[in-house]
């Protein structure tokens, strides 16, 4: 991996706001609507975030979907015990998009693009 920063790969249930929030501090974002992604699987959007050597940015719930956590571990458990790599998975907790960019800025200004391959991380 030859980025410093981490760049992002918002999950389709993310606010665009914070796509916007984040880019006004200099940080690569991308969108599933960016992206033409919409409706992509799970697996299909986290292979697509690693294809880029993007972090995938994900709630911890989805709209209609409960358990978004638990699927995304259990992704990042199968690209461990595969030997598939990714970017790094961030979970984060539904809140209010200017509360989310703060959170995560936080972790984008203290980990490397490097540091975040292979992890799952929680904000």
């Amino acid at each position: 991996m030859s980025r410093l920063f981490i760049e992002l790969y918002l999950d389709e249930d993310v606010d665009v706001l914070l796509a916007d929030l984040i880019r006004a501090r200099g940080f690569t974002v991308v969108t599933t609507r960016d992206a033409n992604q919409l409706g992509a699987d799970d697996a299909a959007q986290l292979a697509y975030a690693a294809s880029r050597q993007r972090t995938f940015l994900t709630h911890s719930t989805s709209s209609g979907q409960a358990h978004n956590r638990a699927d995304f571990e259990a992704l990042a458990q199968t690209c461990f015990t595969s030997g598939q790599s990714h970017c790094g998975i961030i979970i984060a907790v539904r809140r209010d998009p200017y509360e989310l960019a703060c959170r995560l800025l936080v972790l984008l200004n203290r980990v490397t693009a490097e540091e975040m391959h292979n992890q799952l991380r929680y904000i």
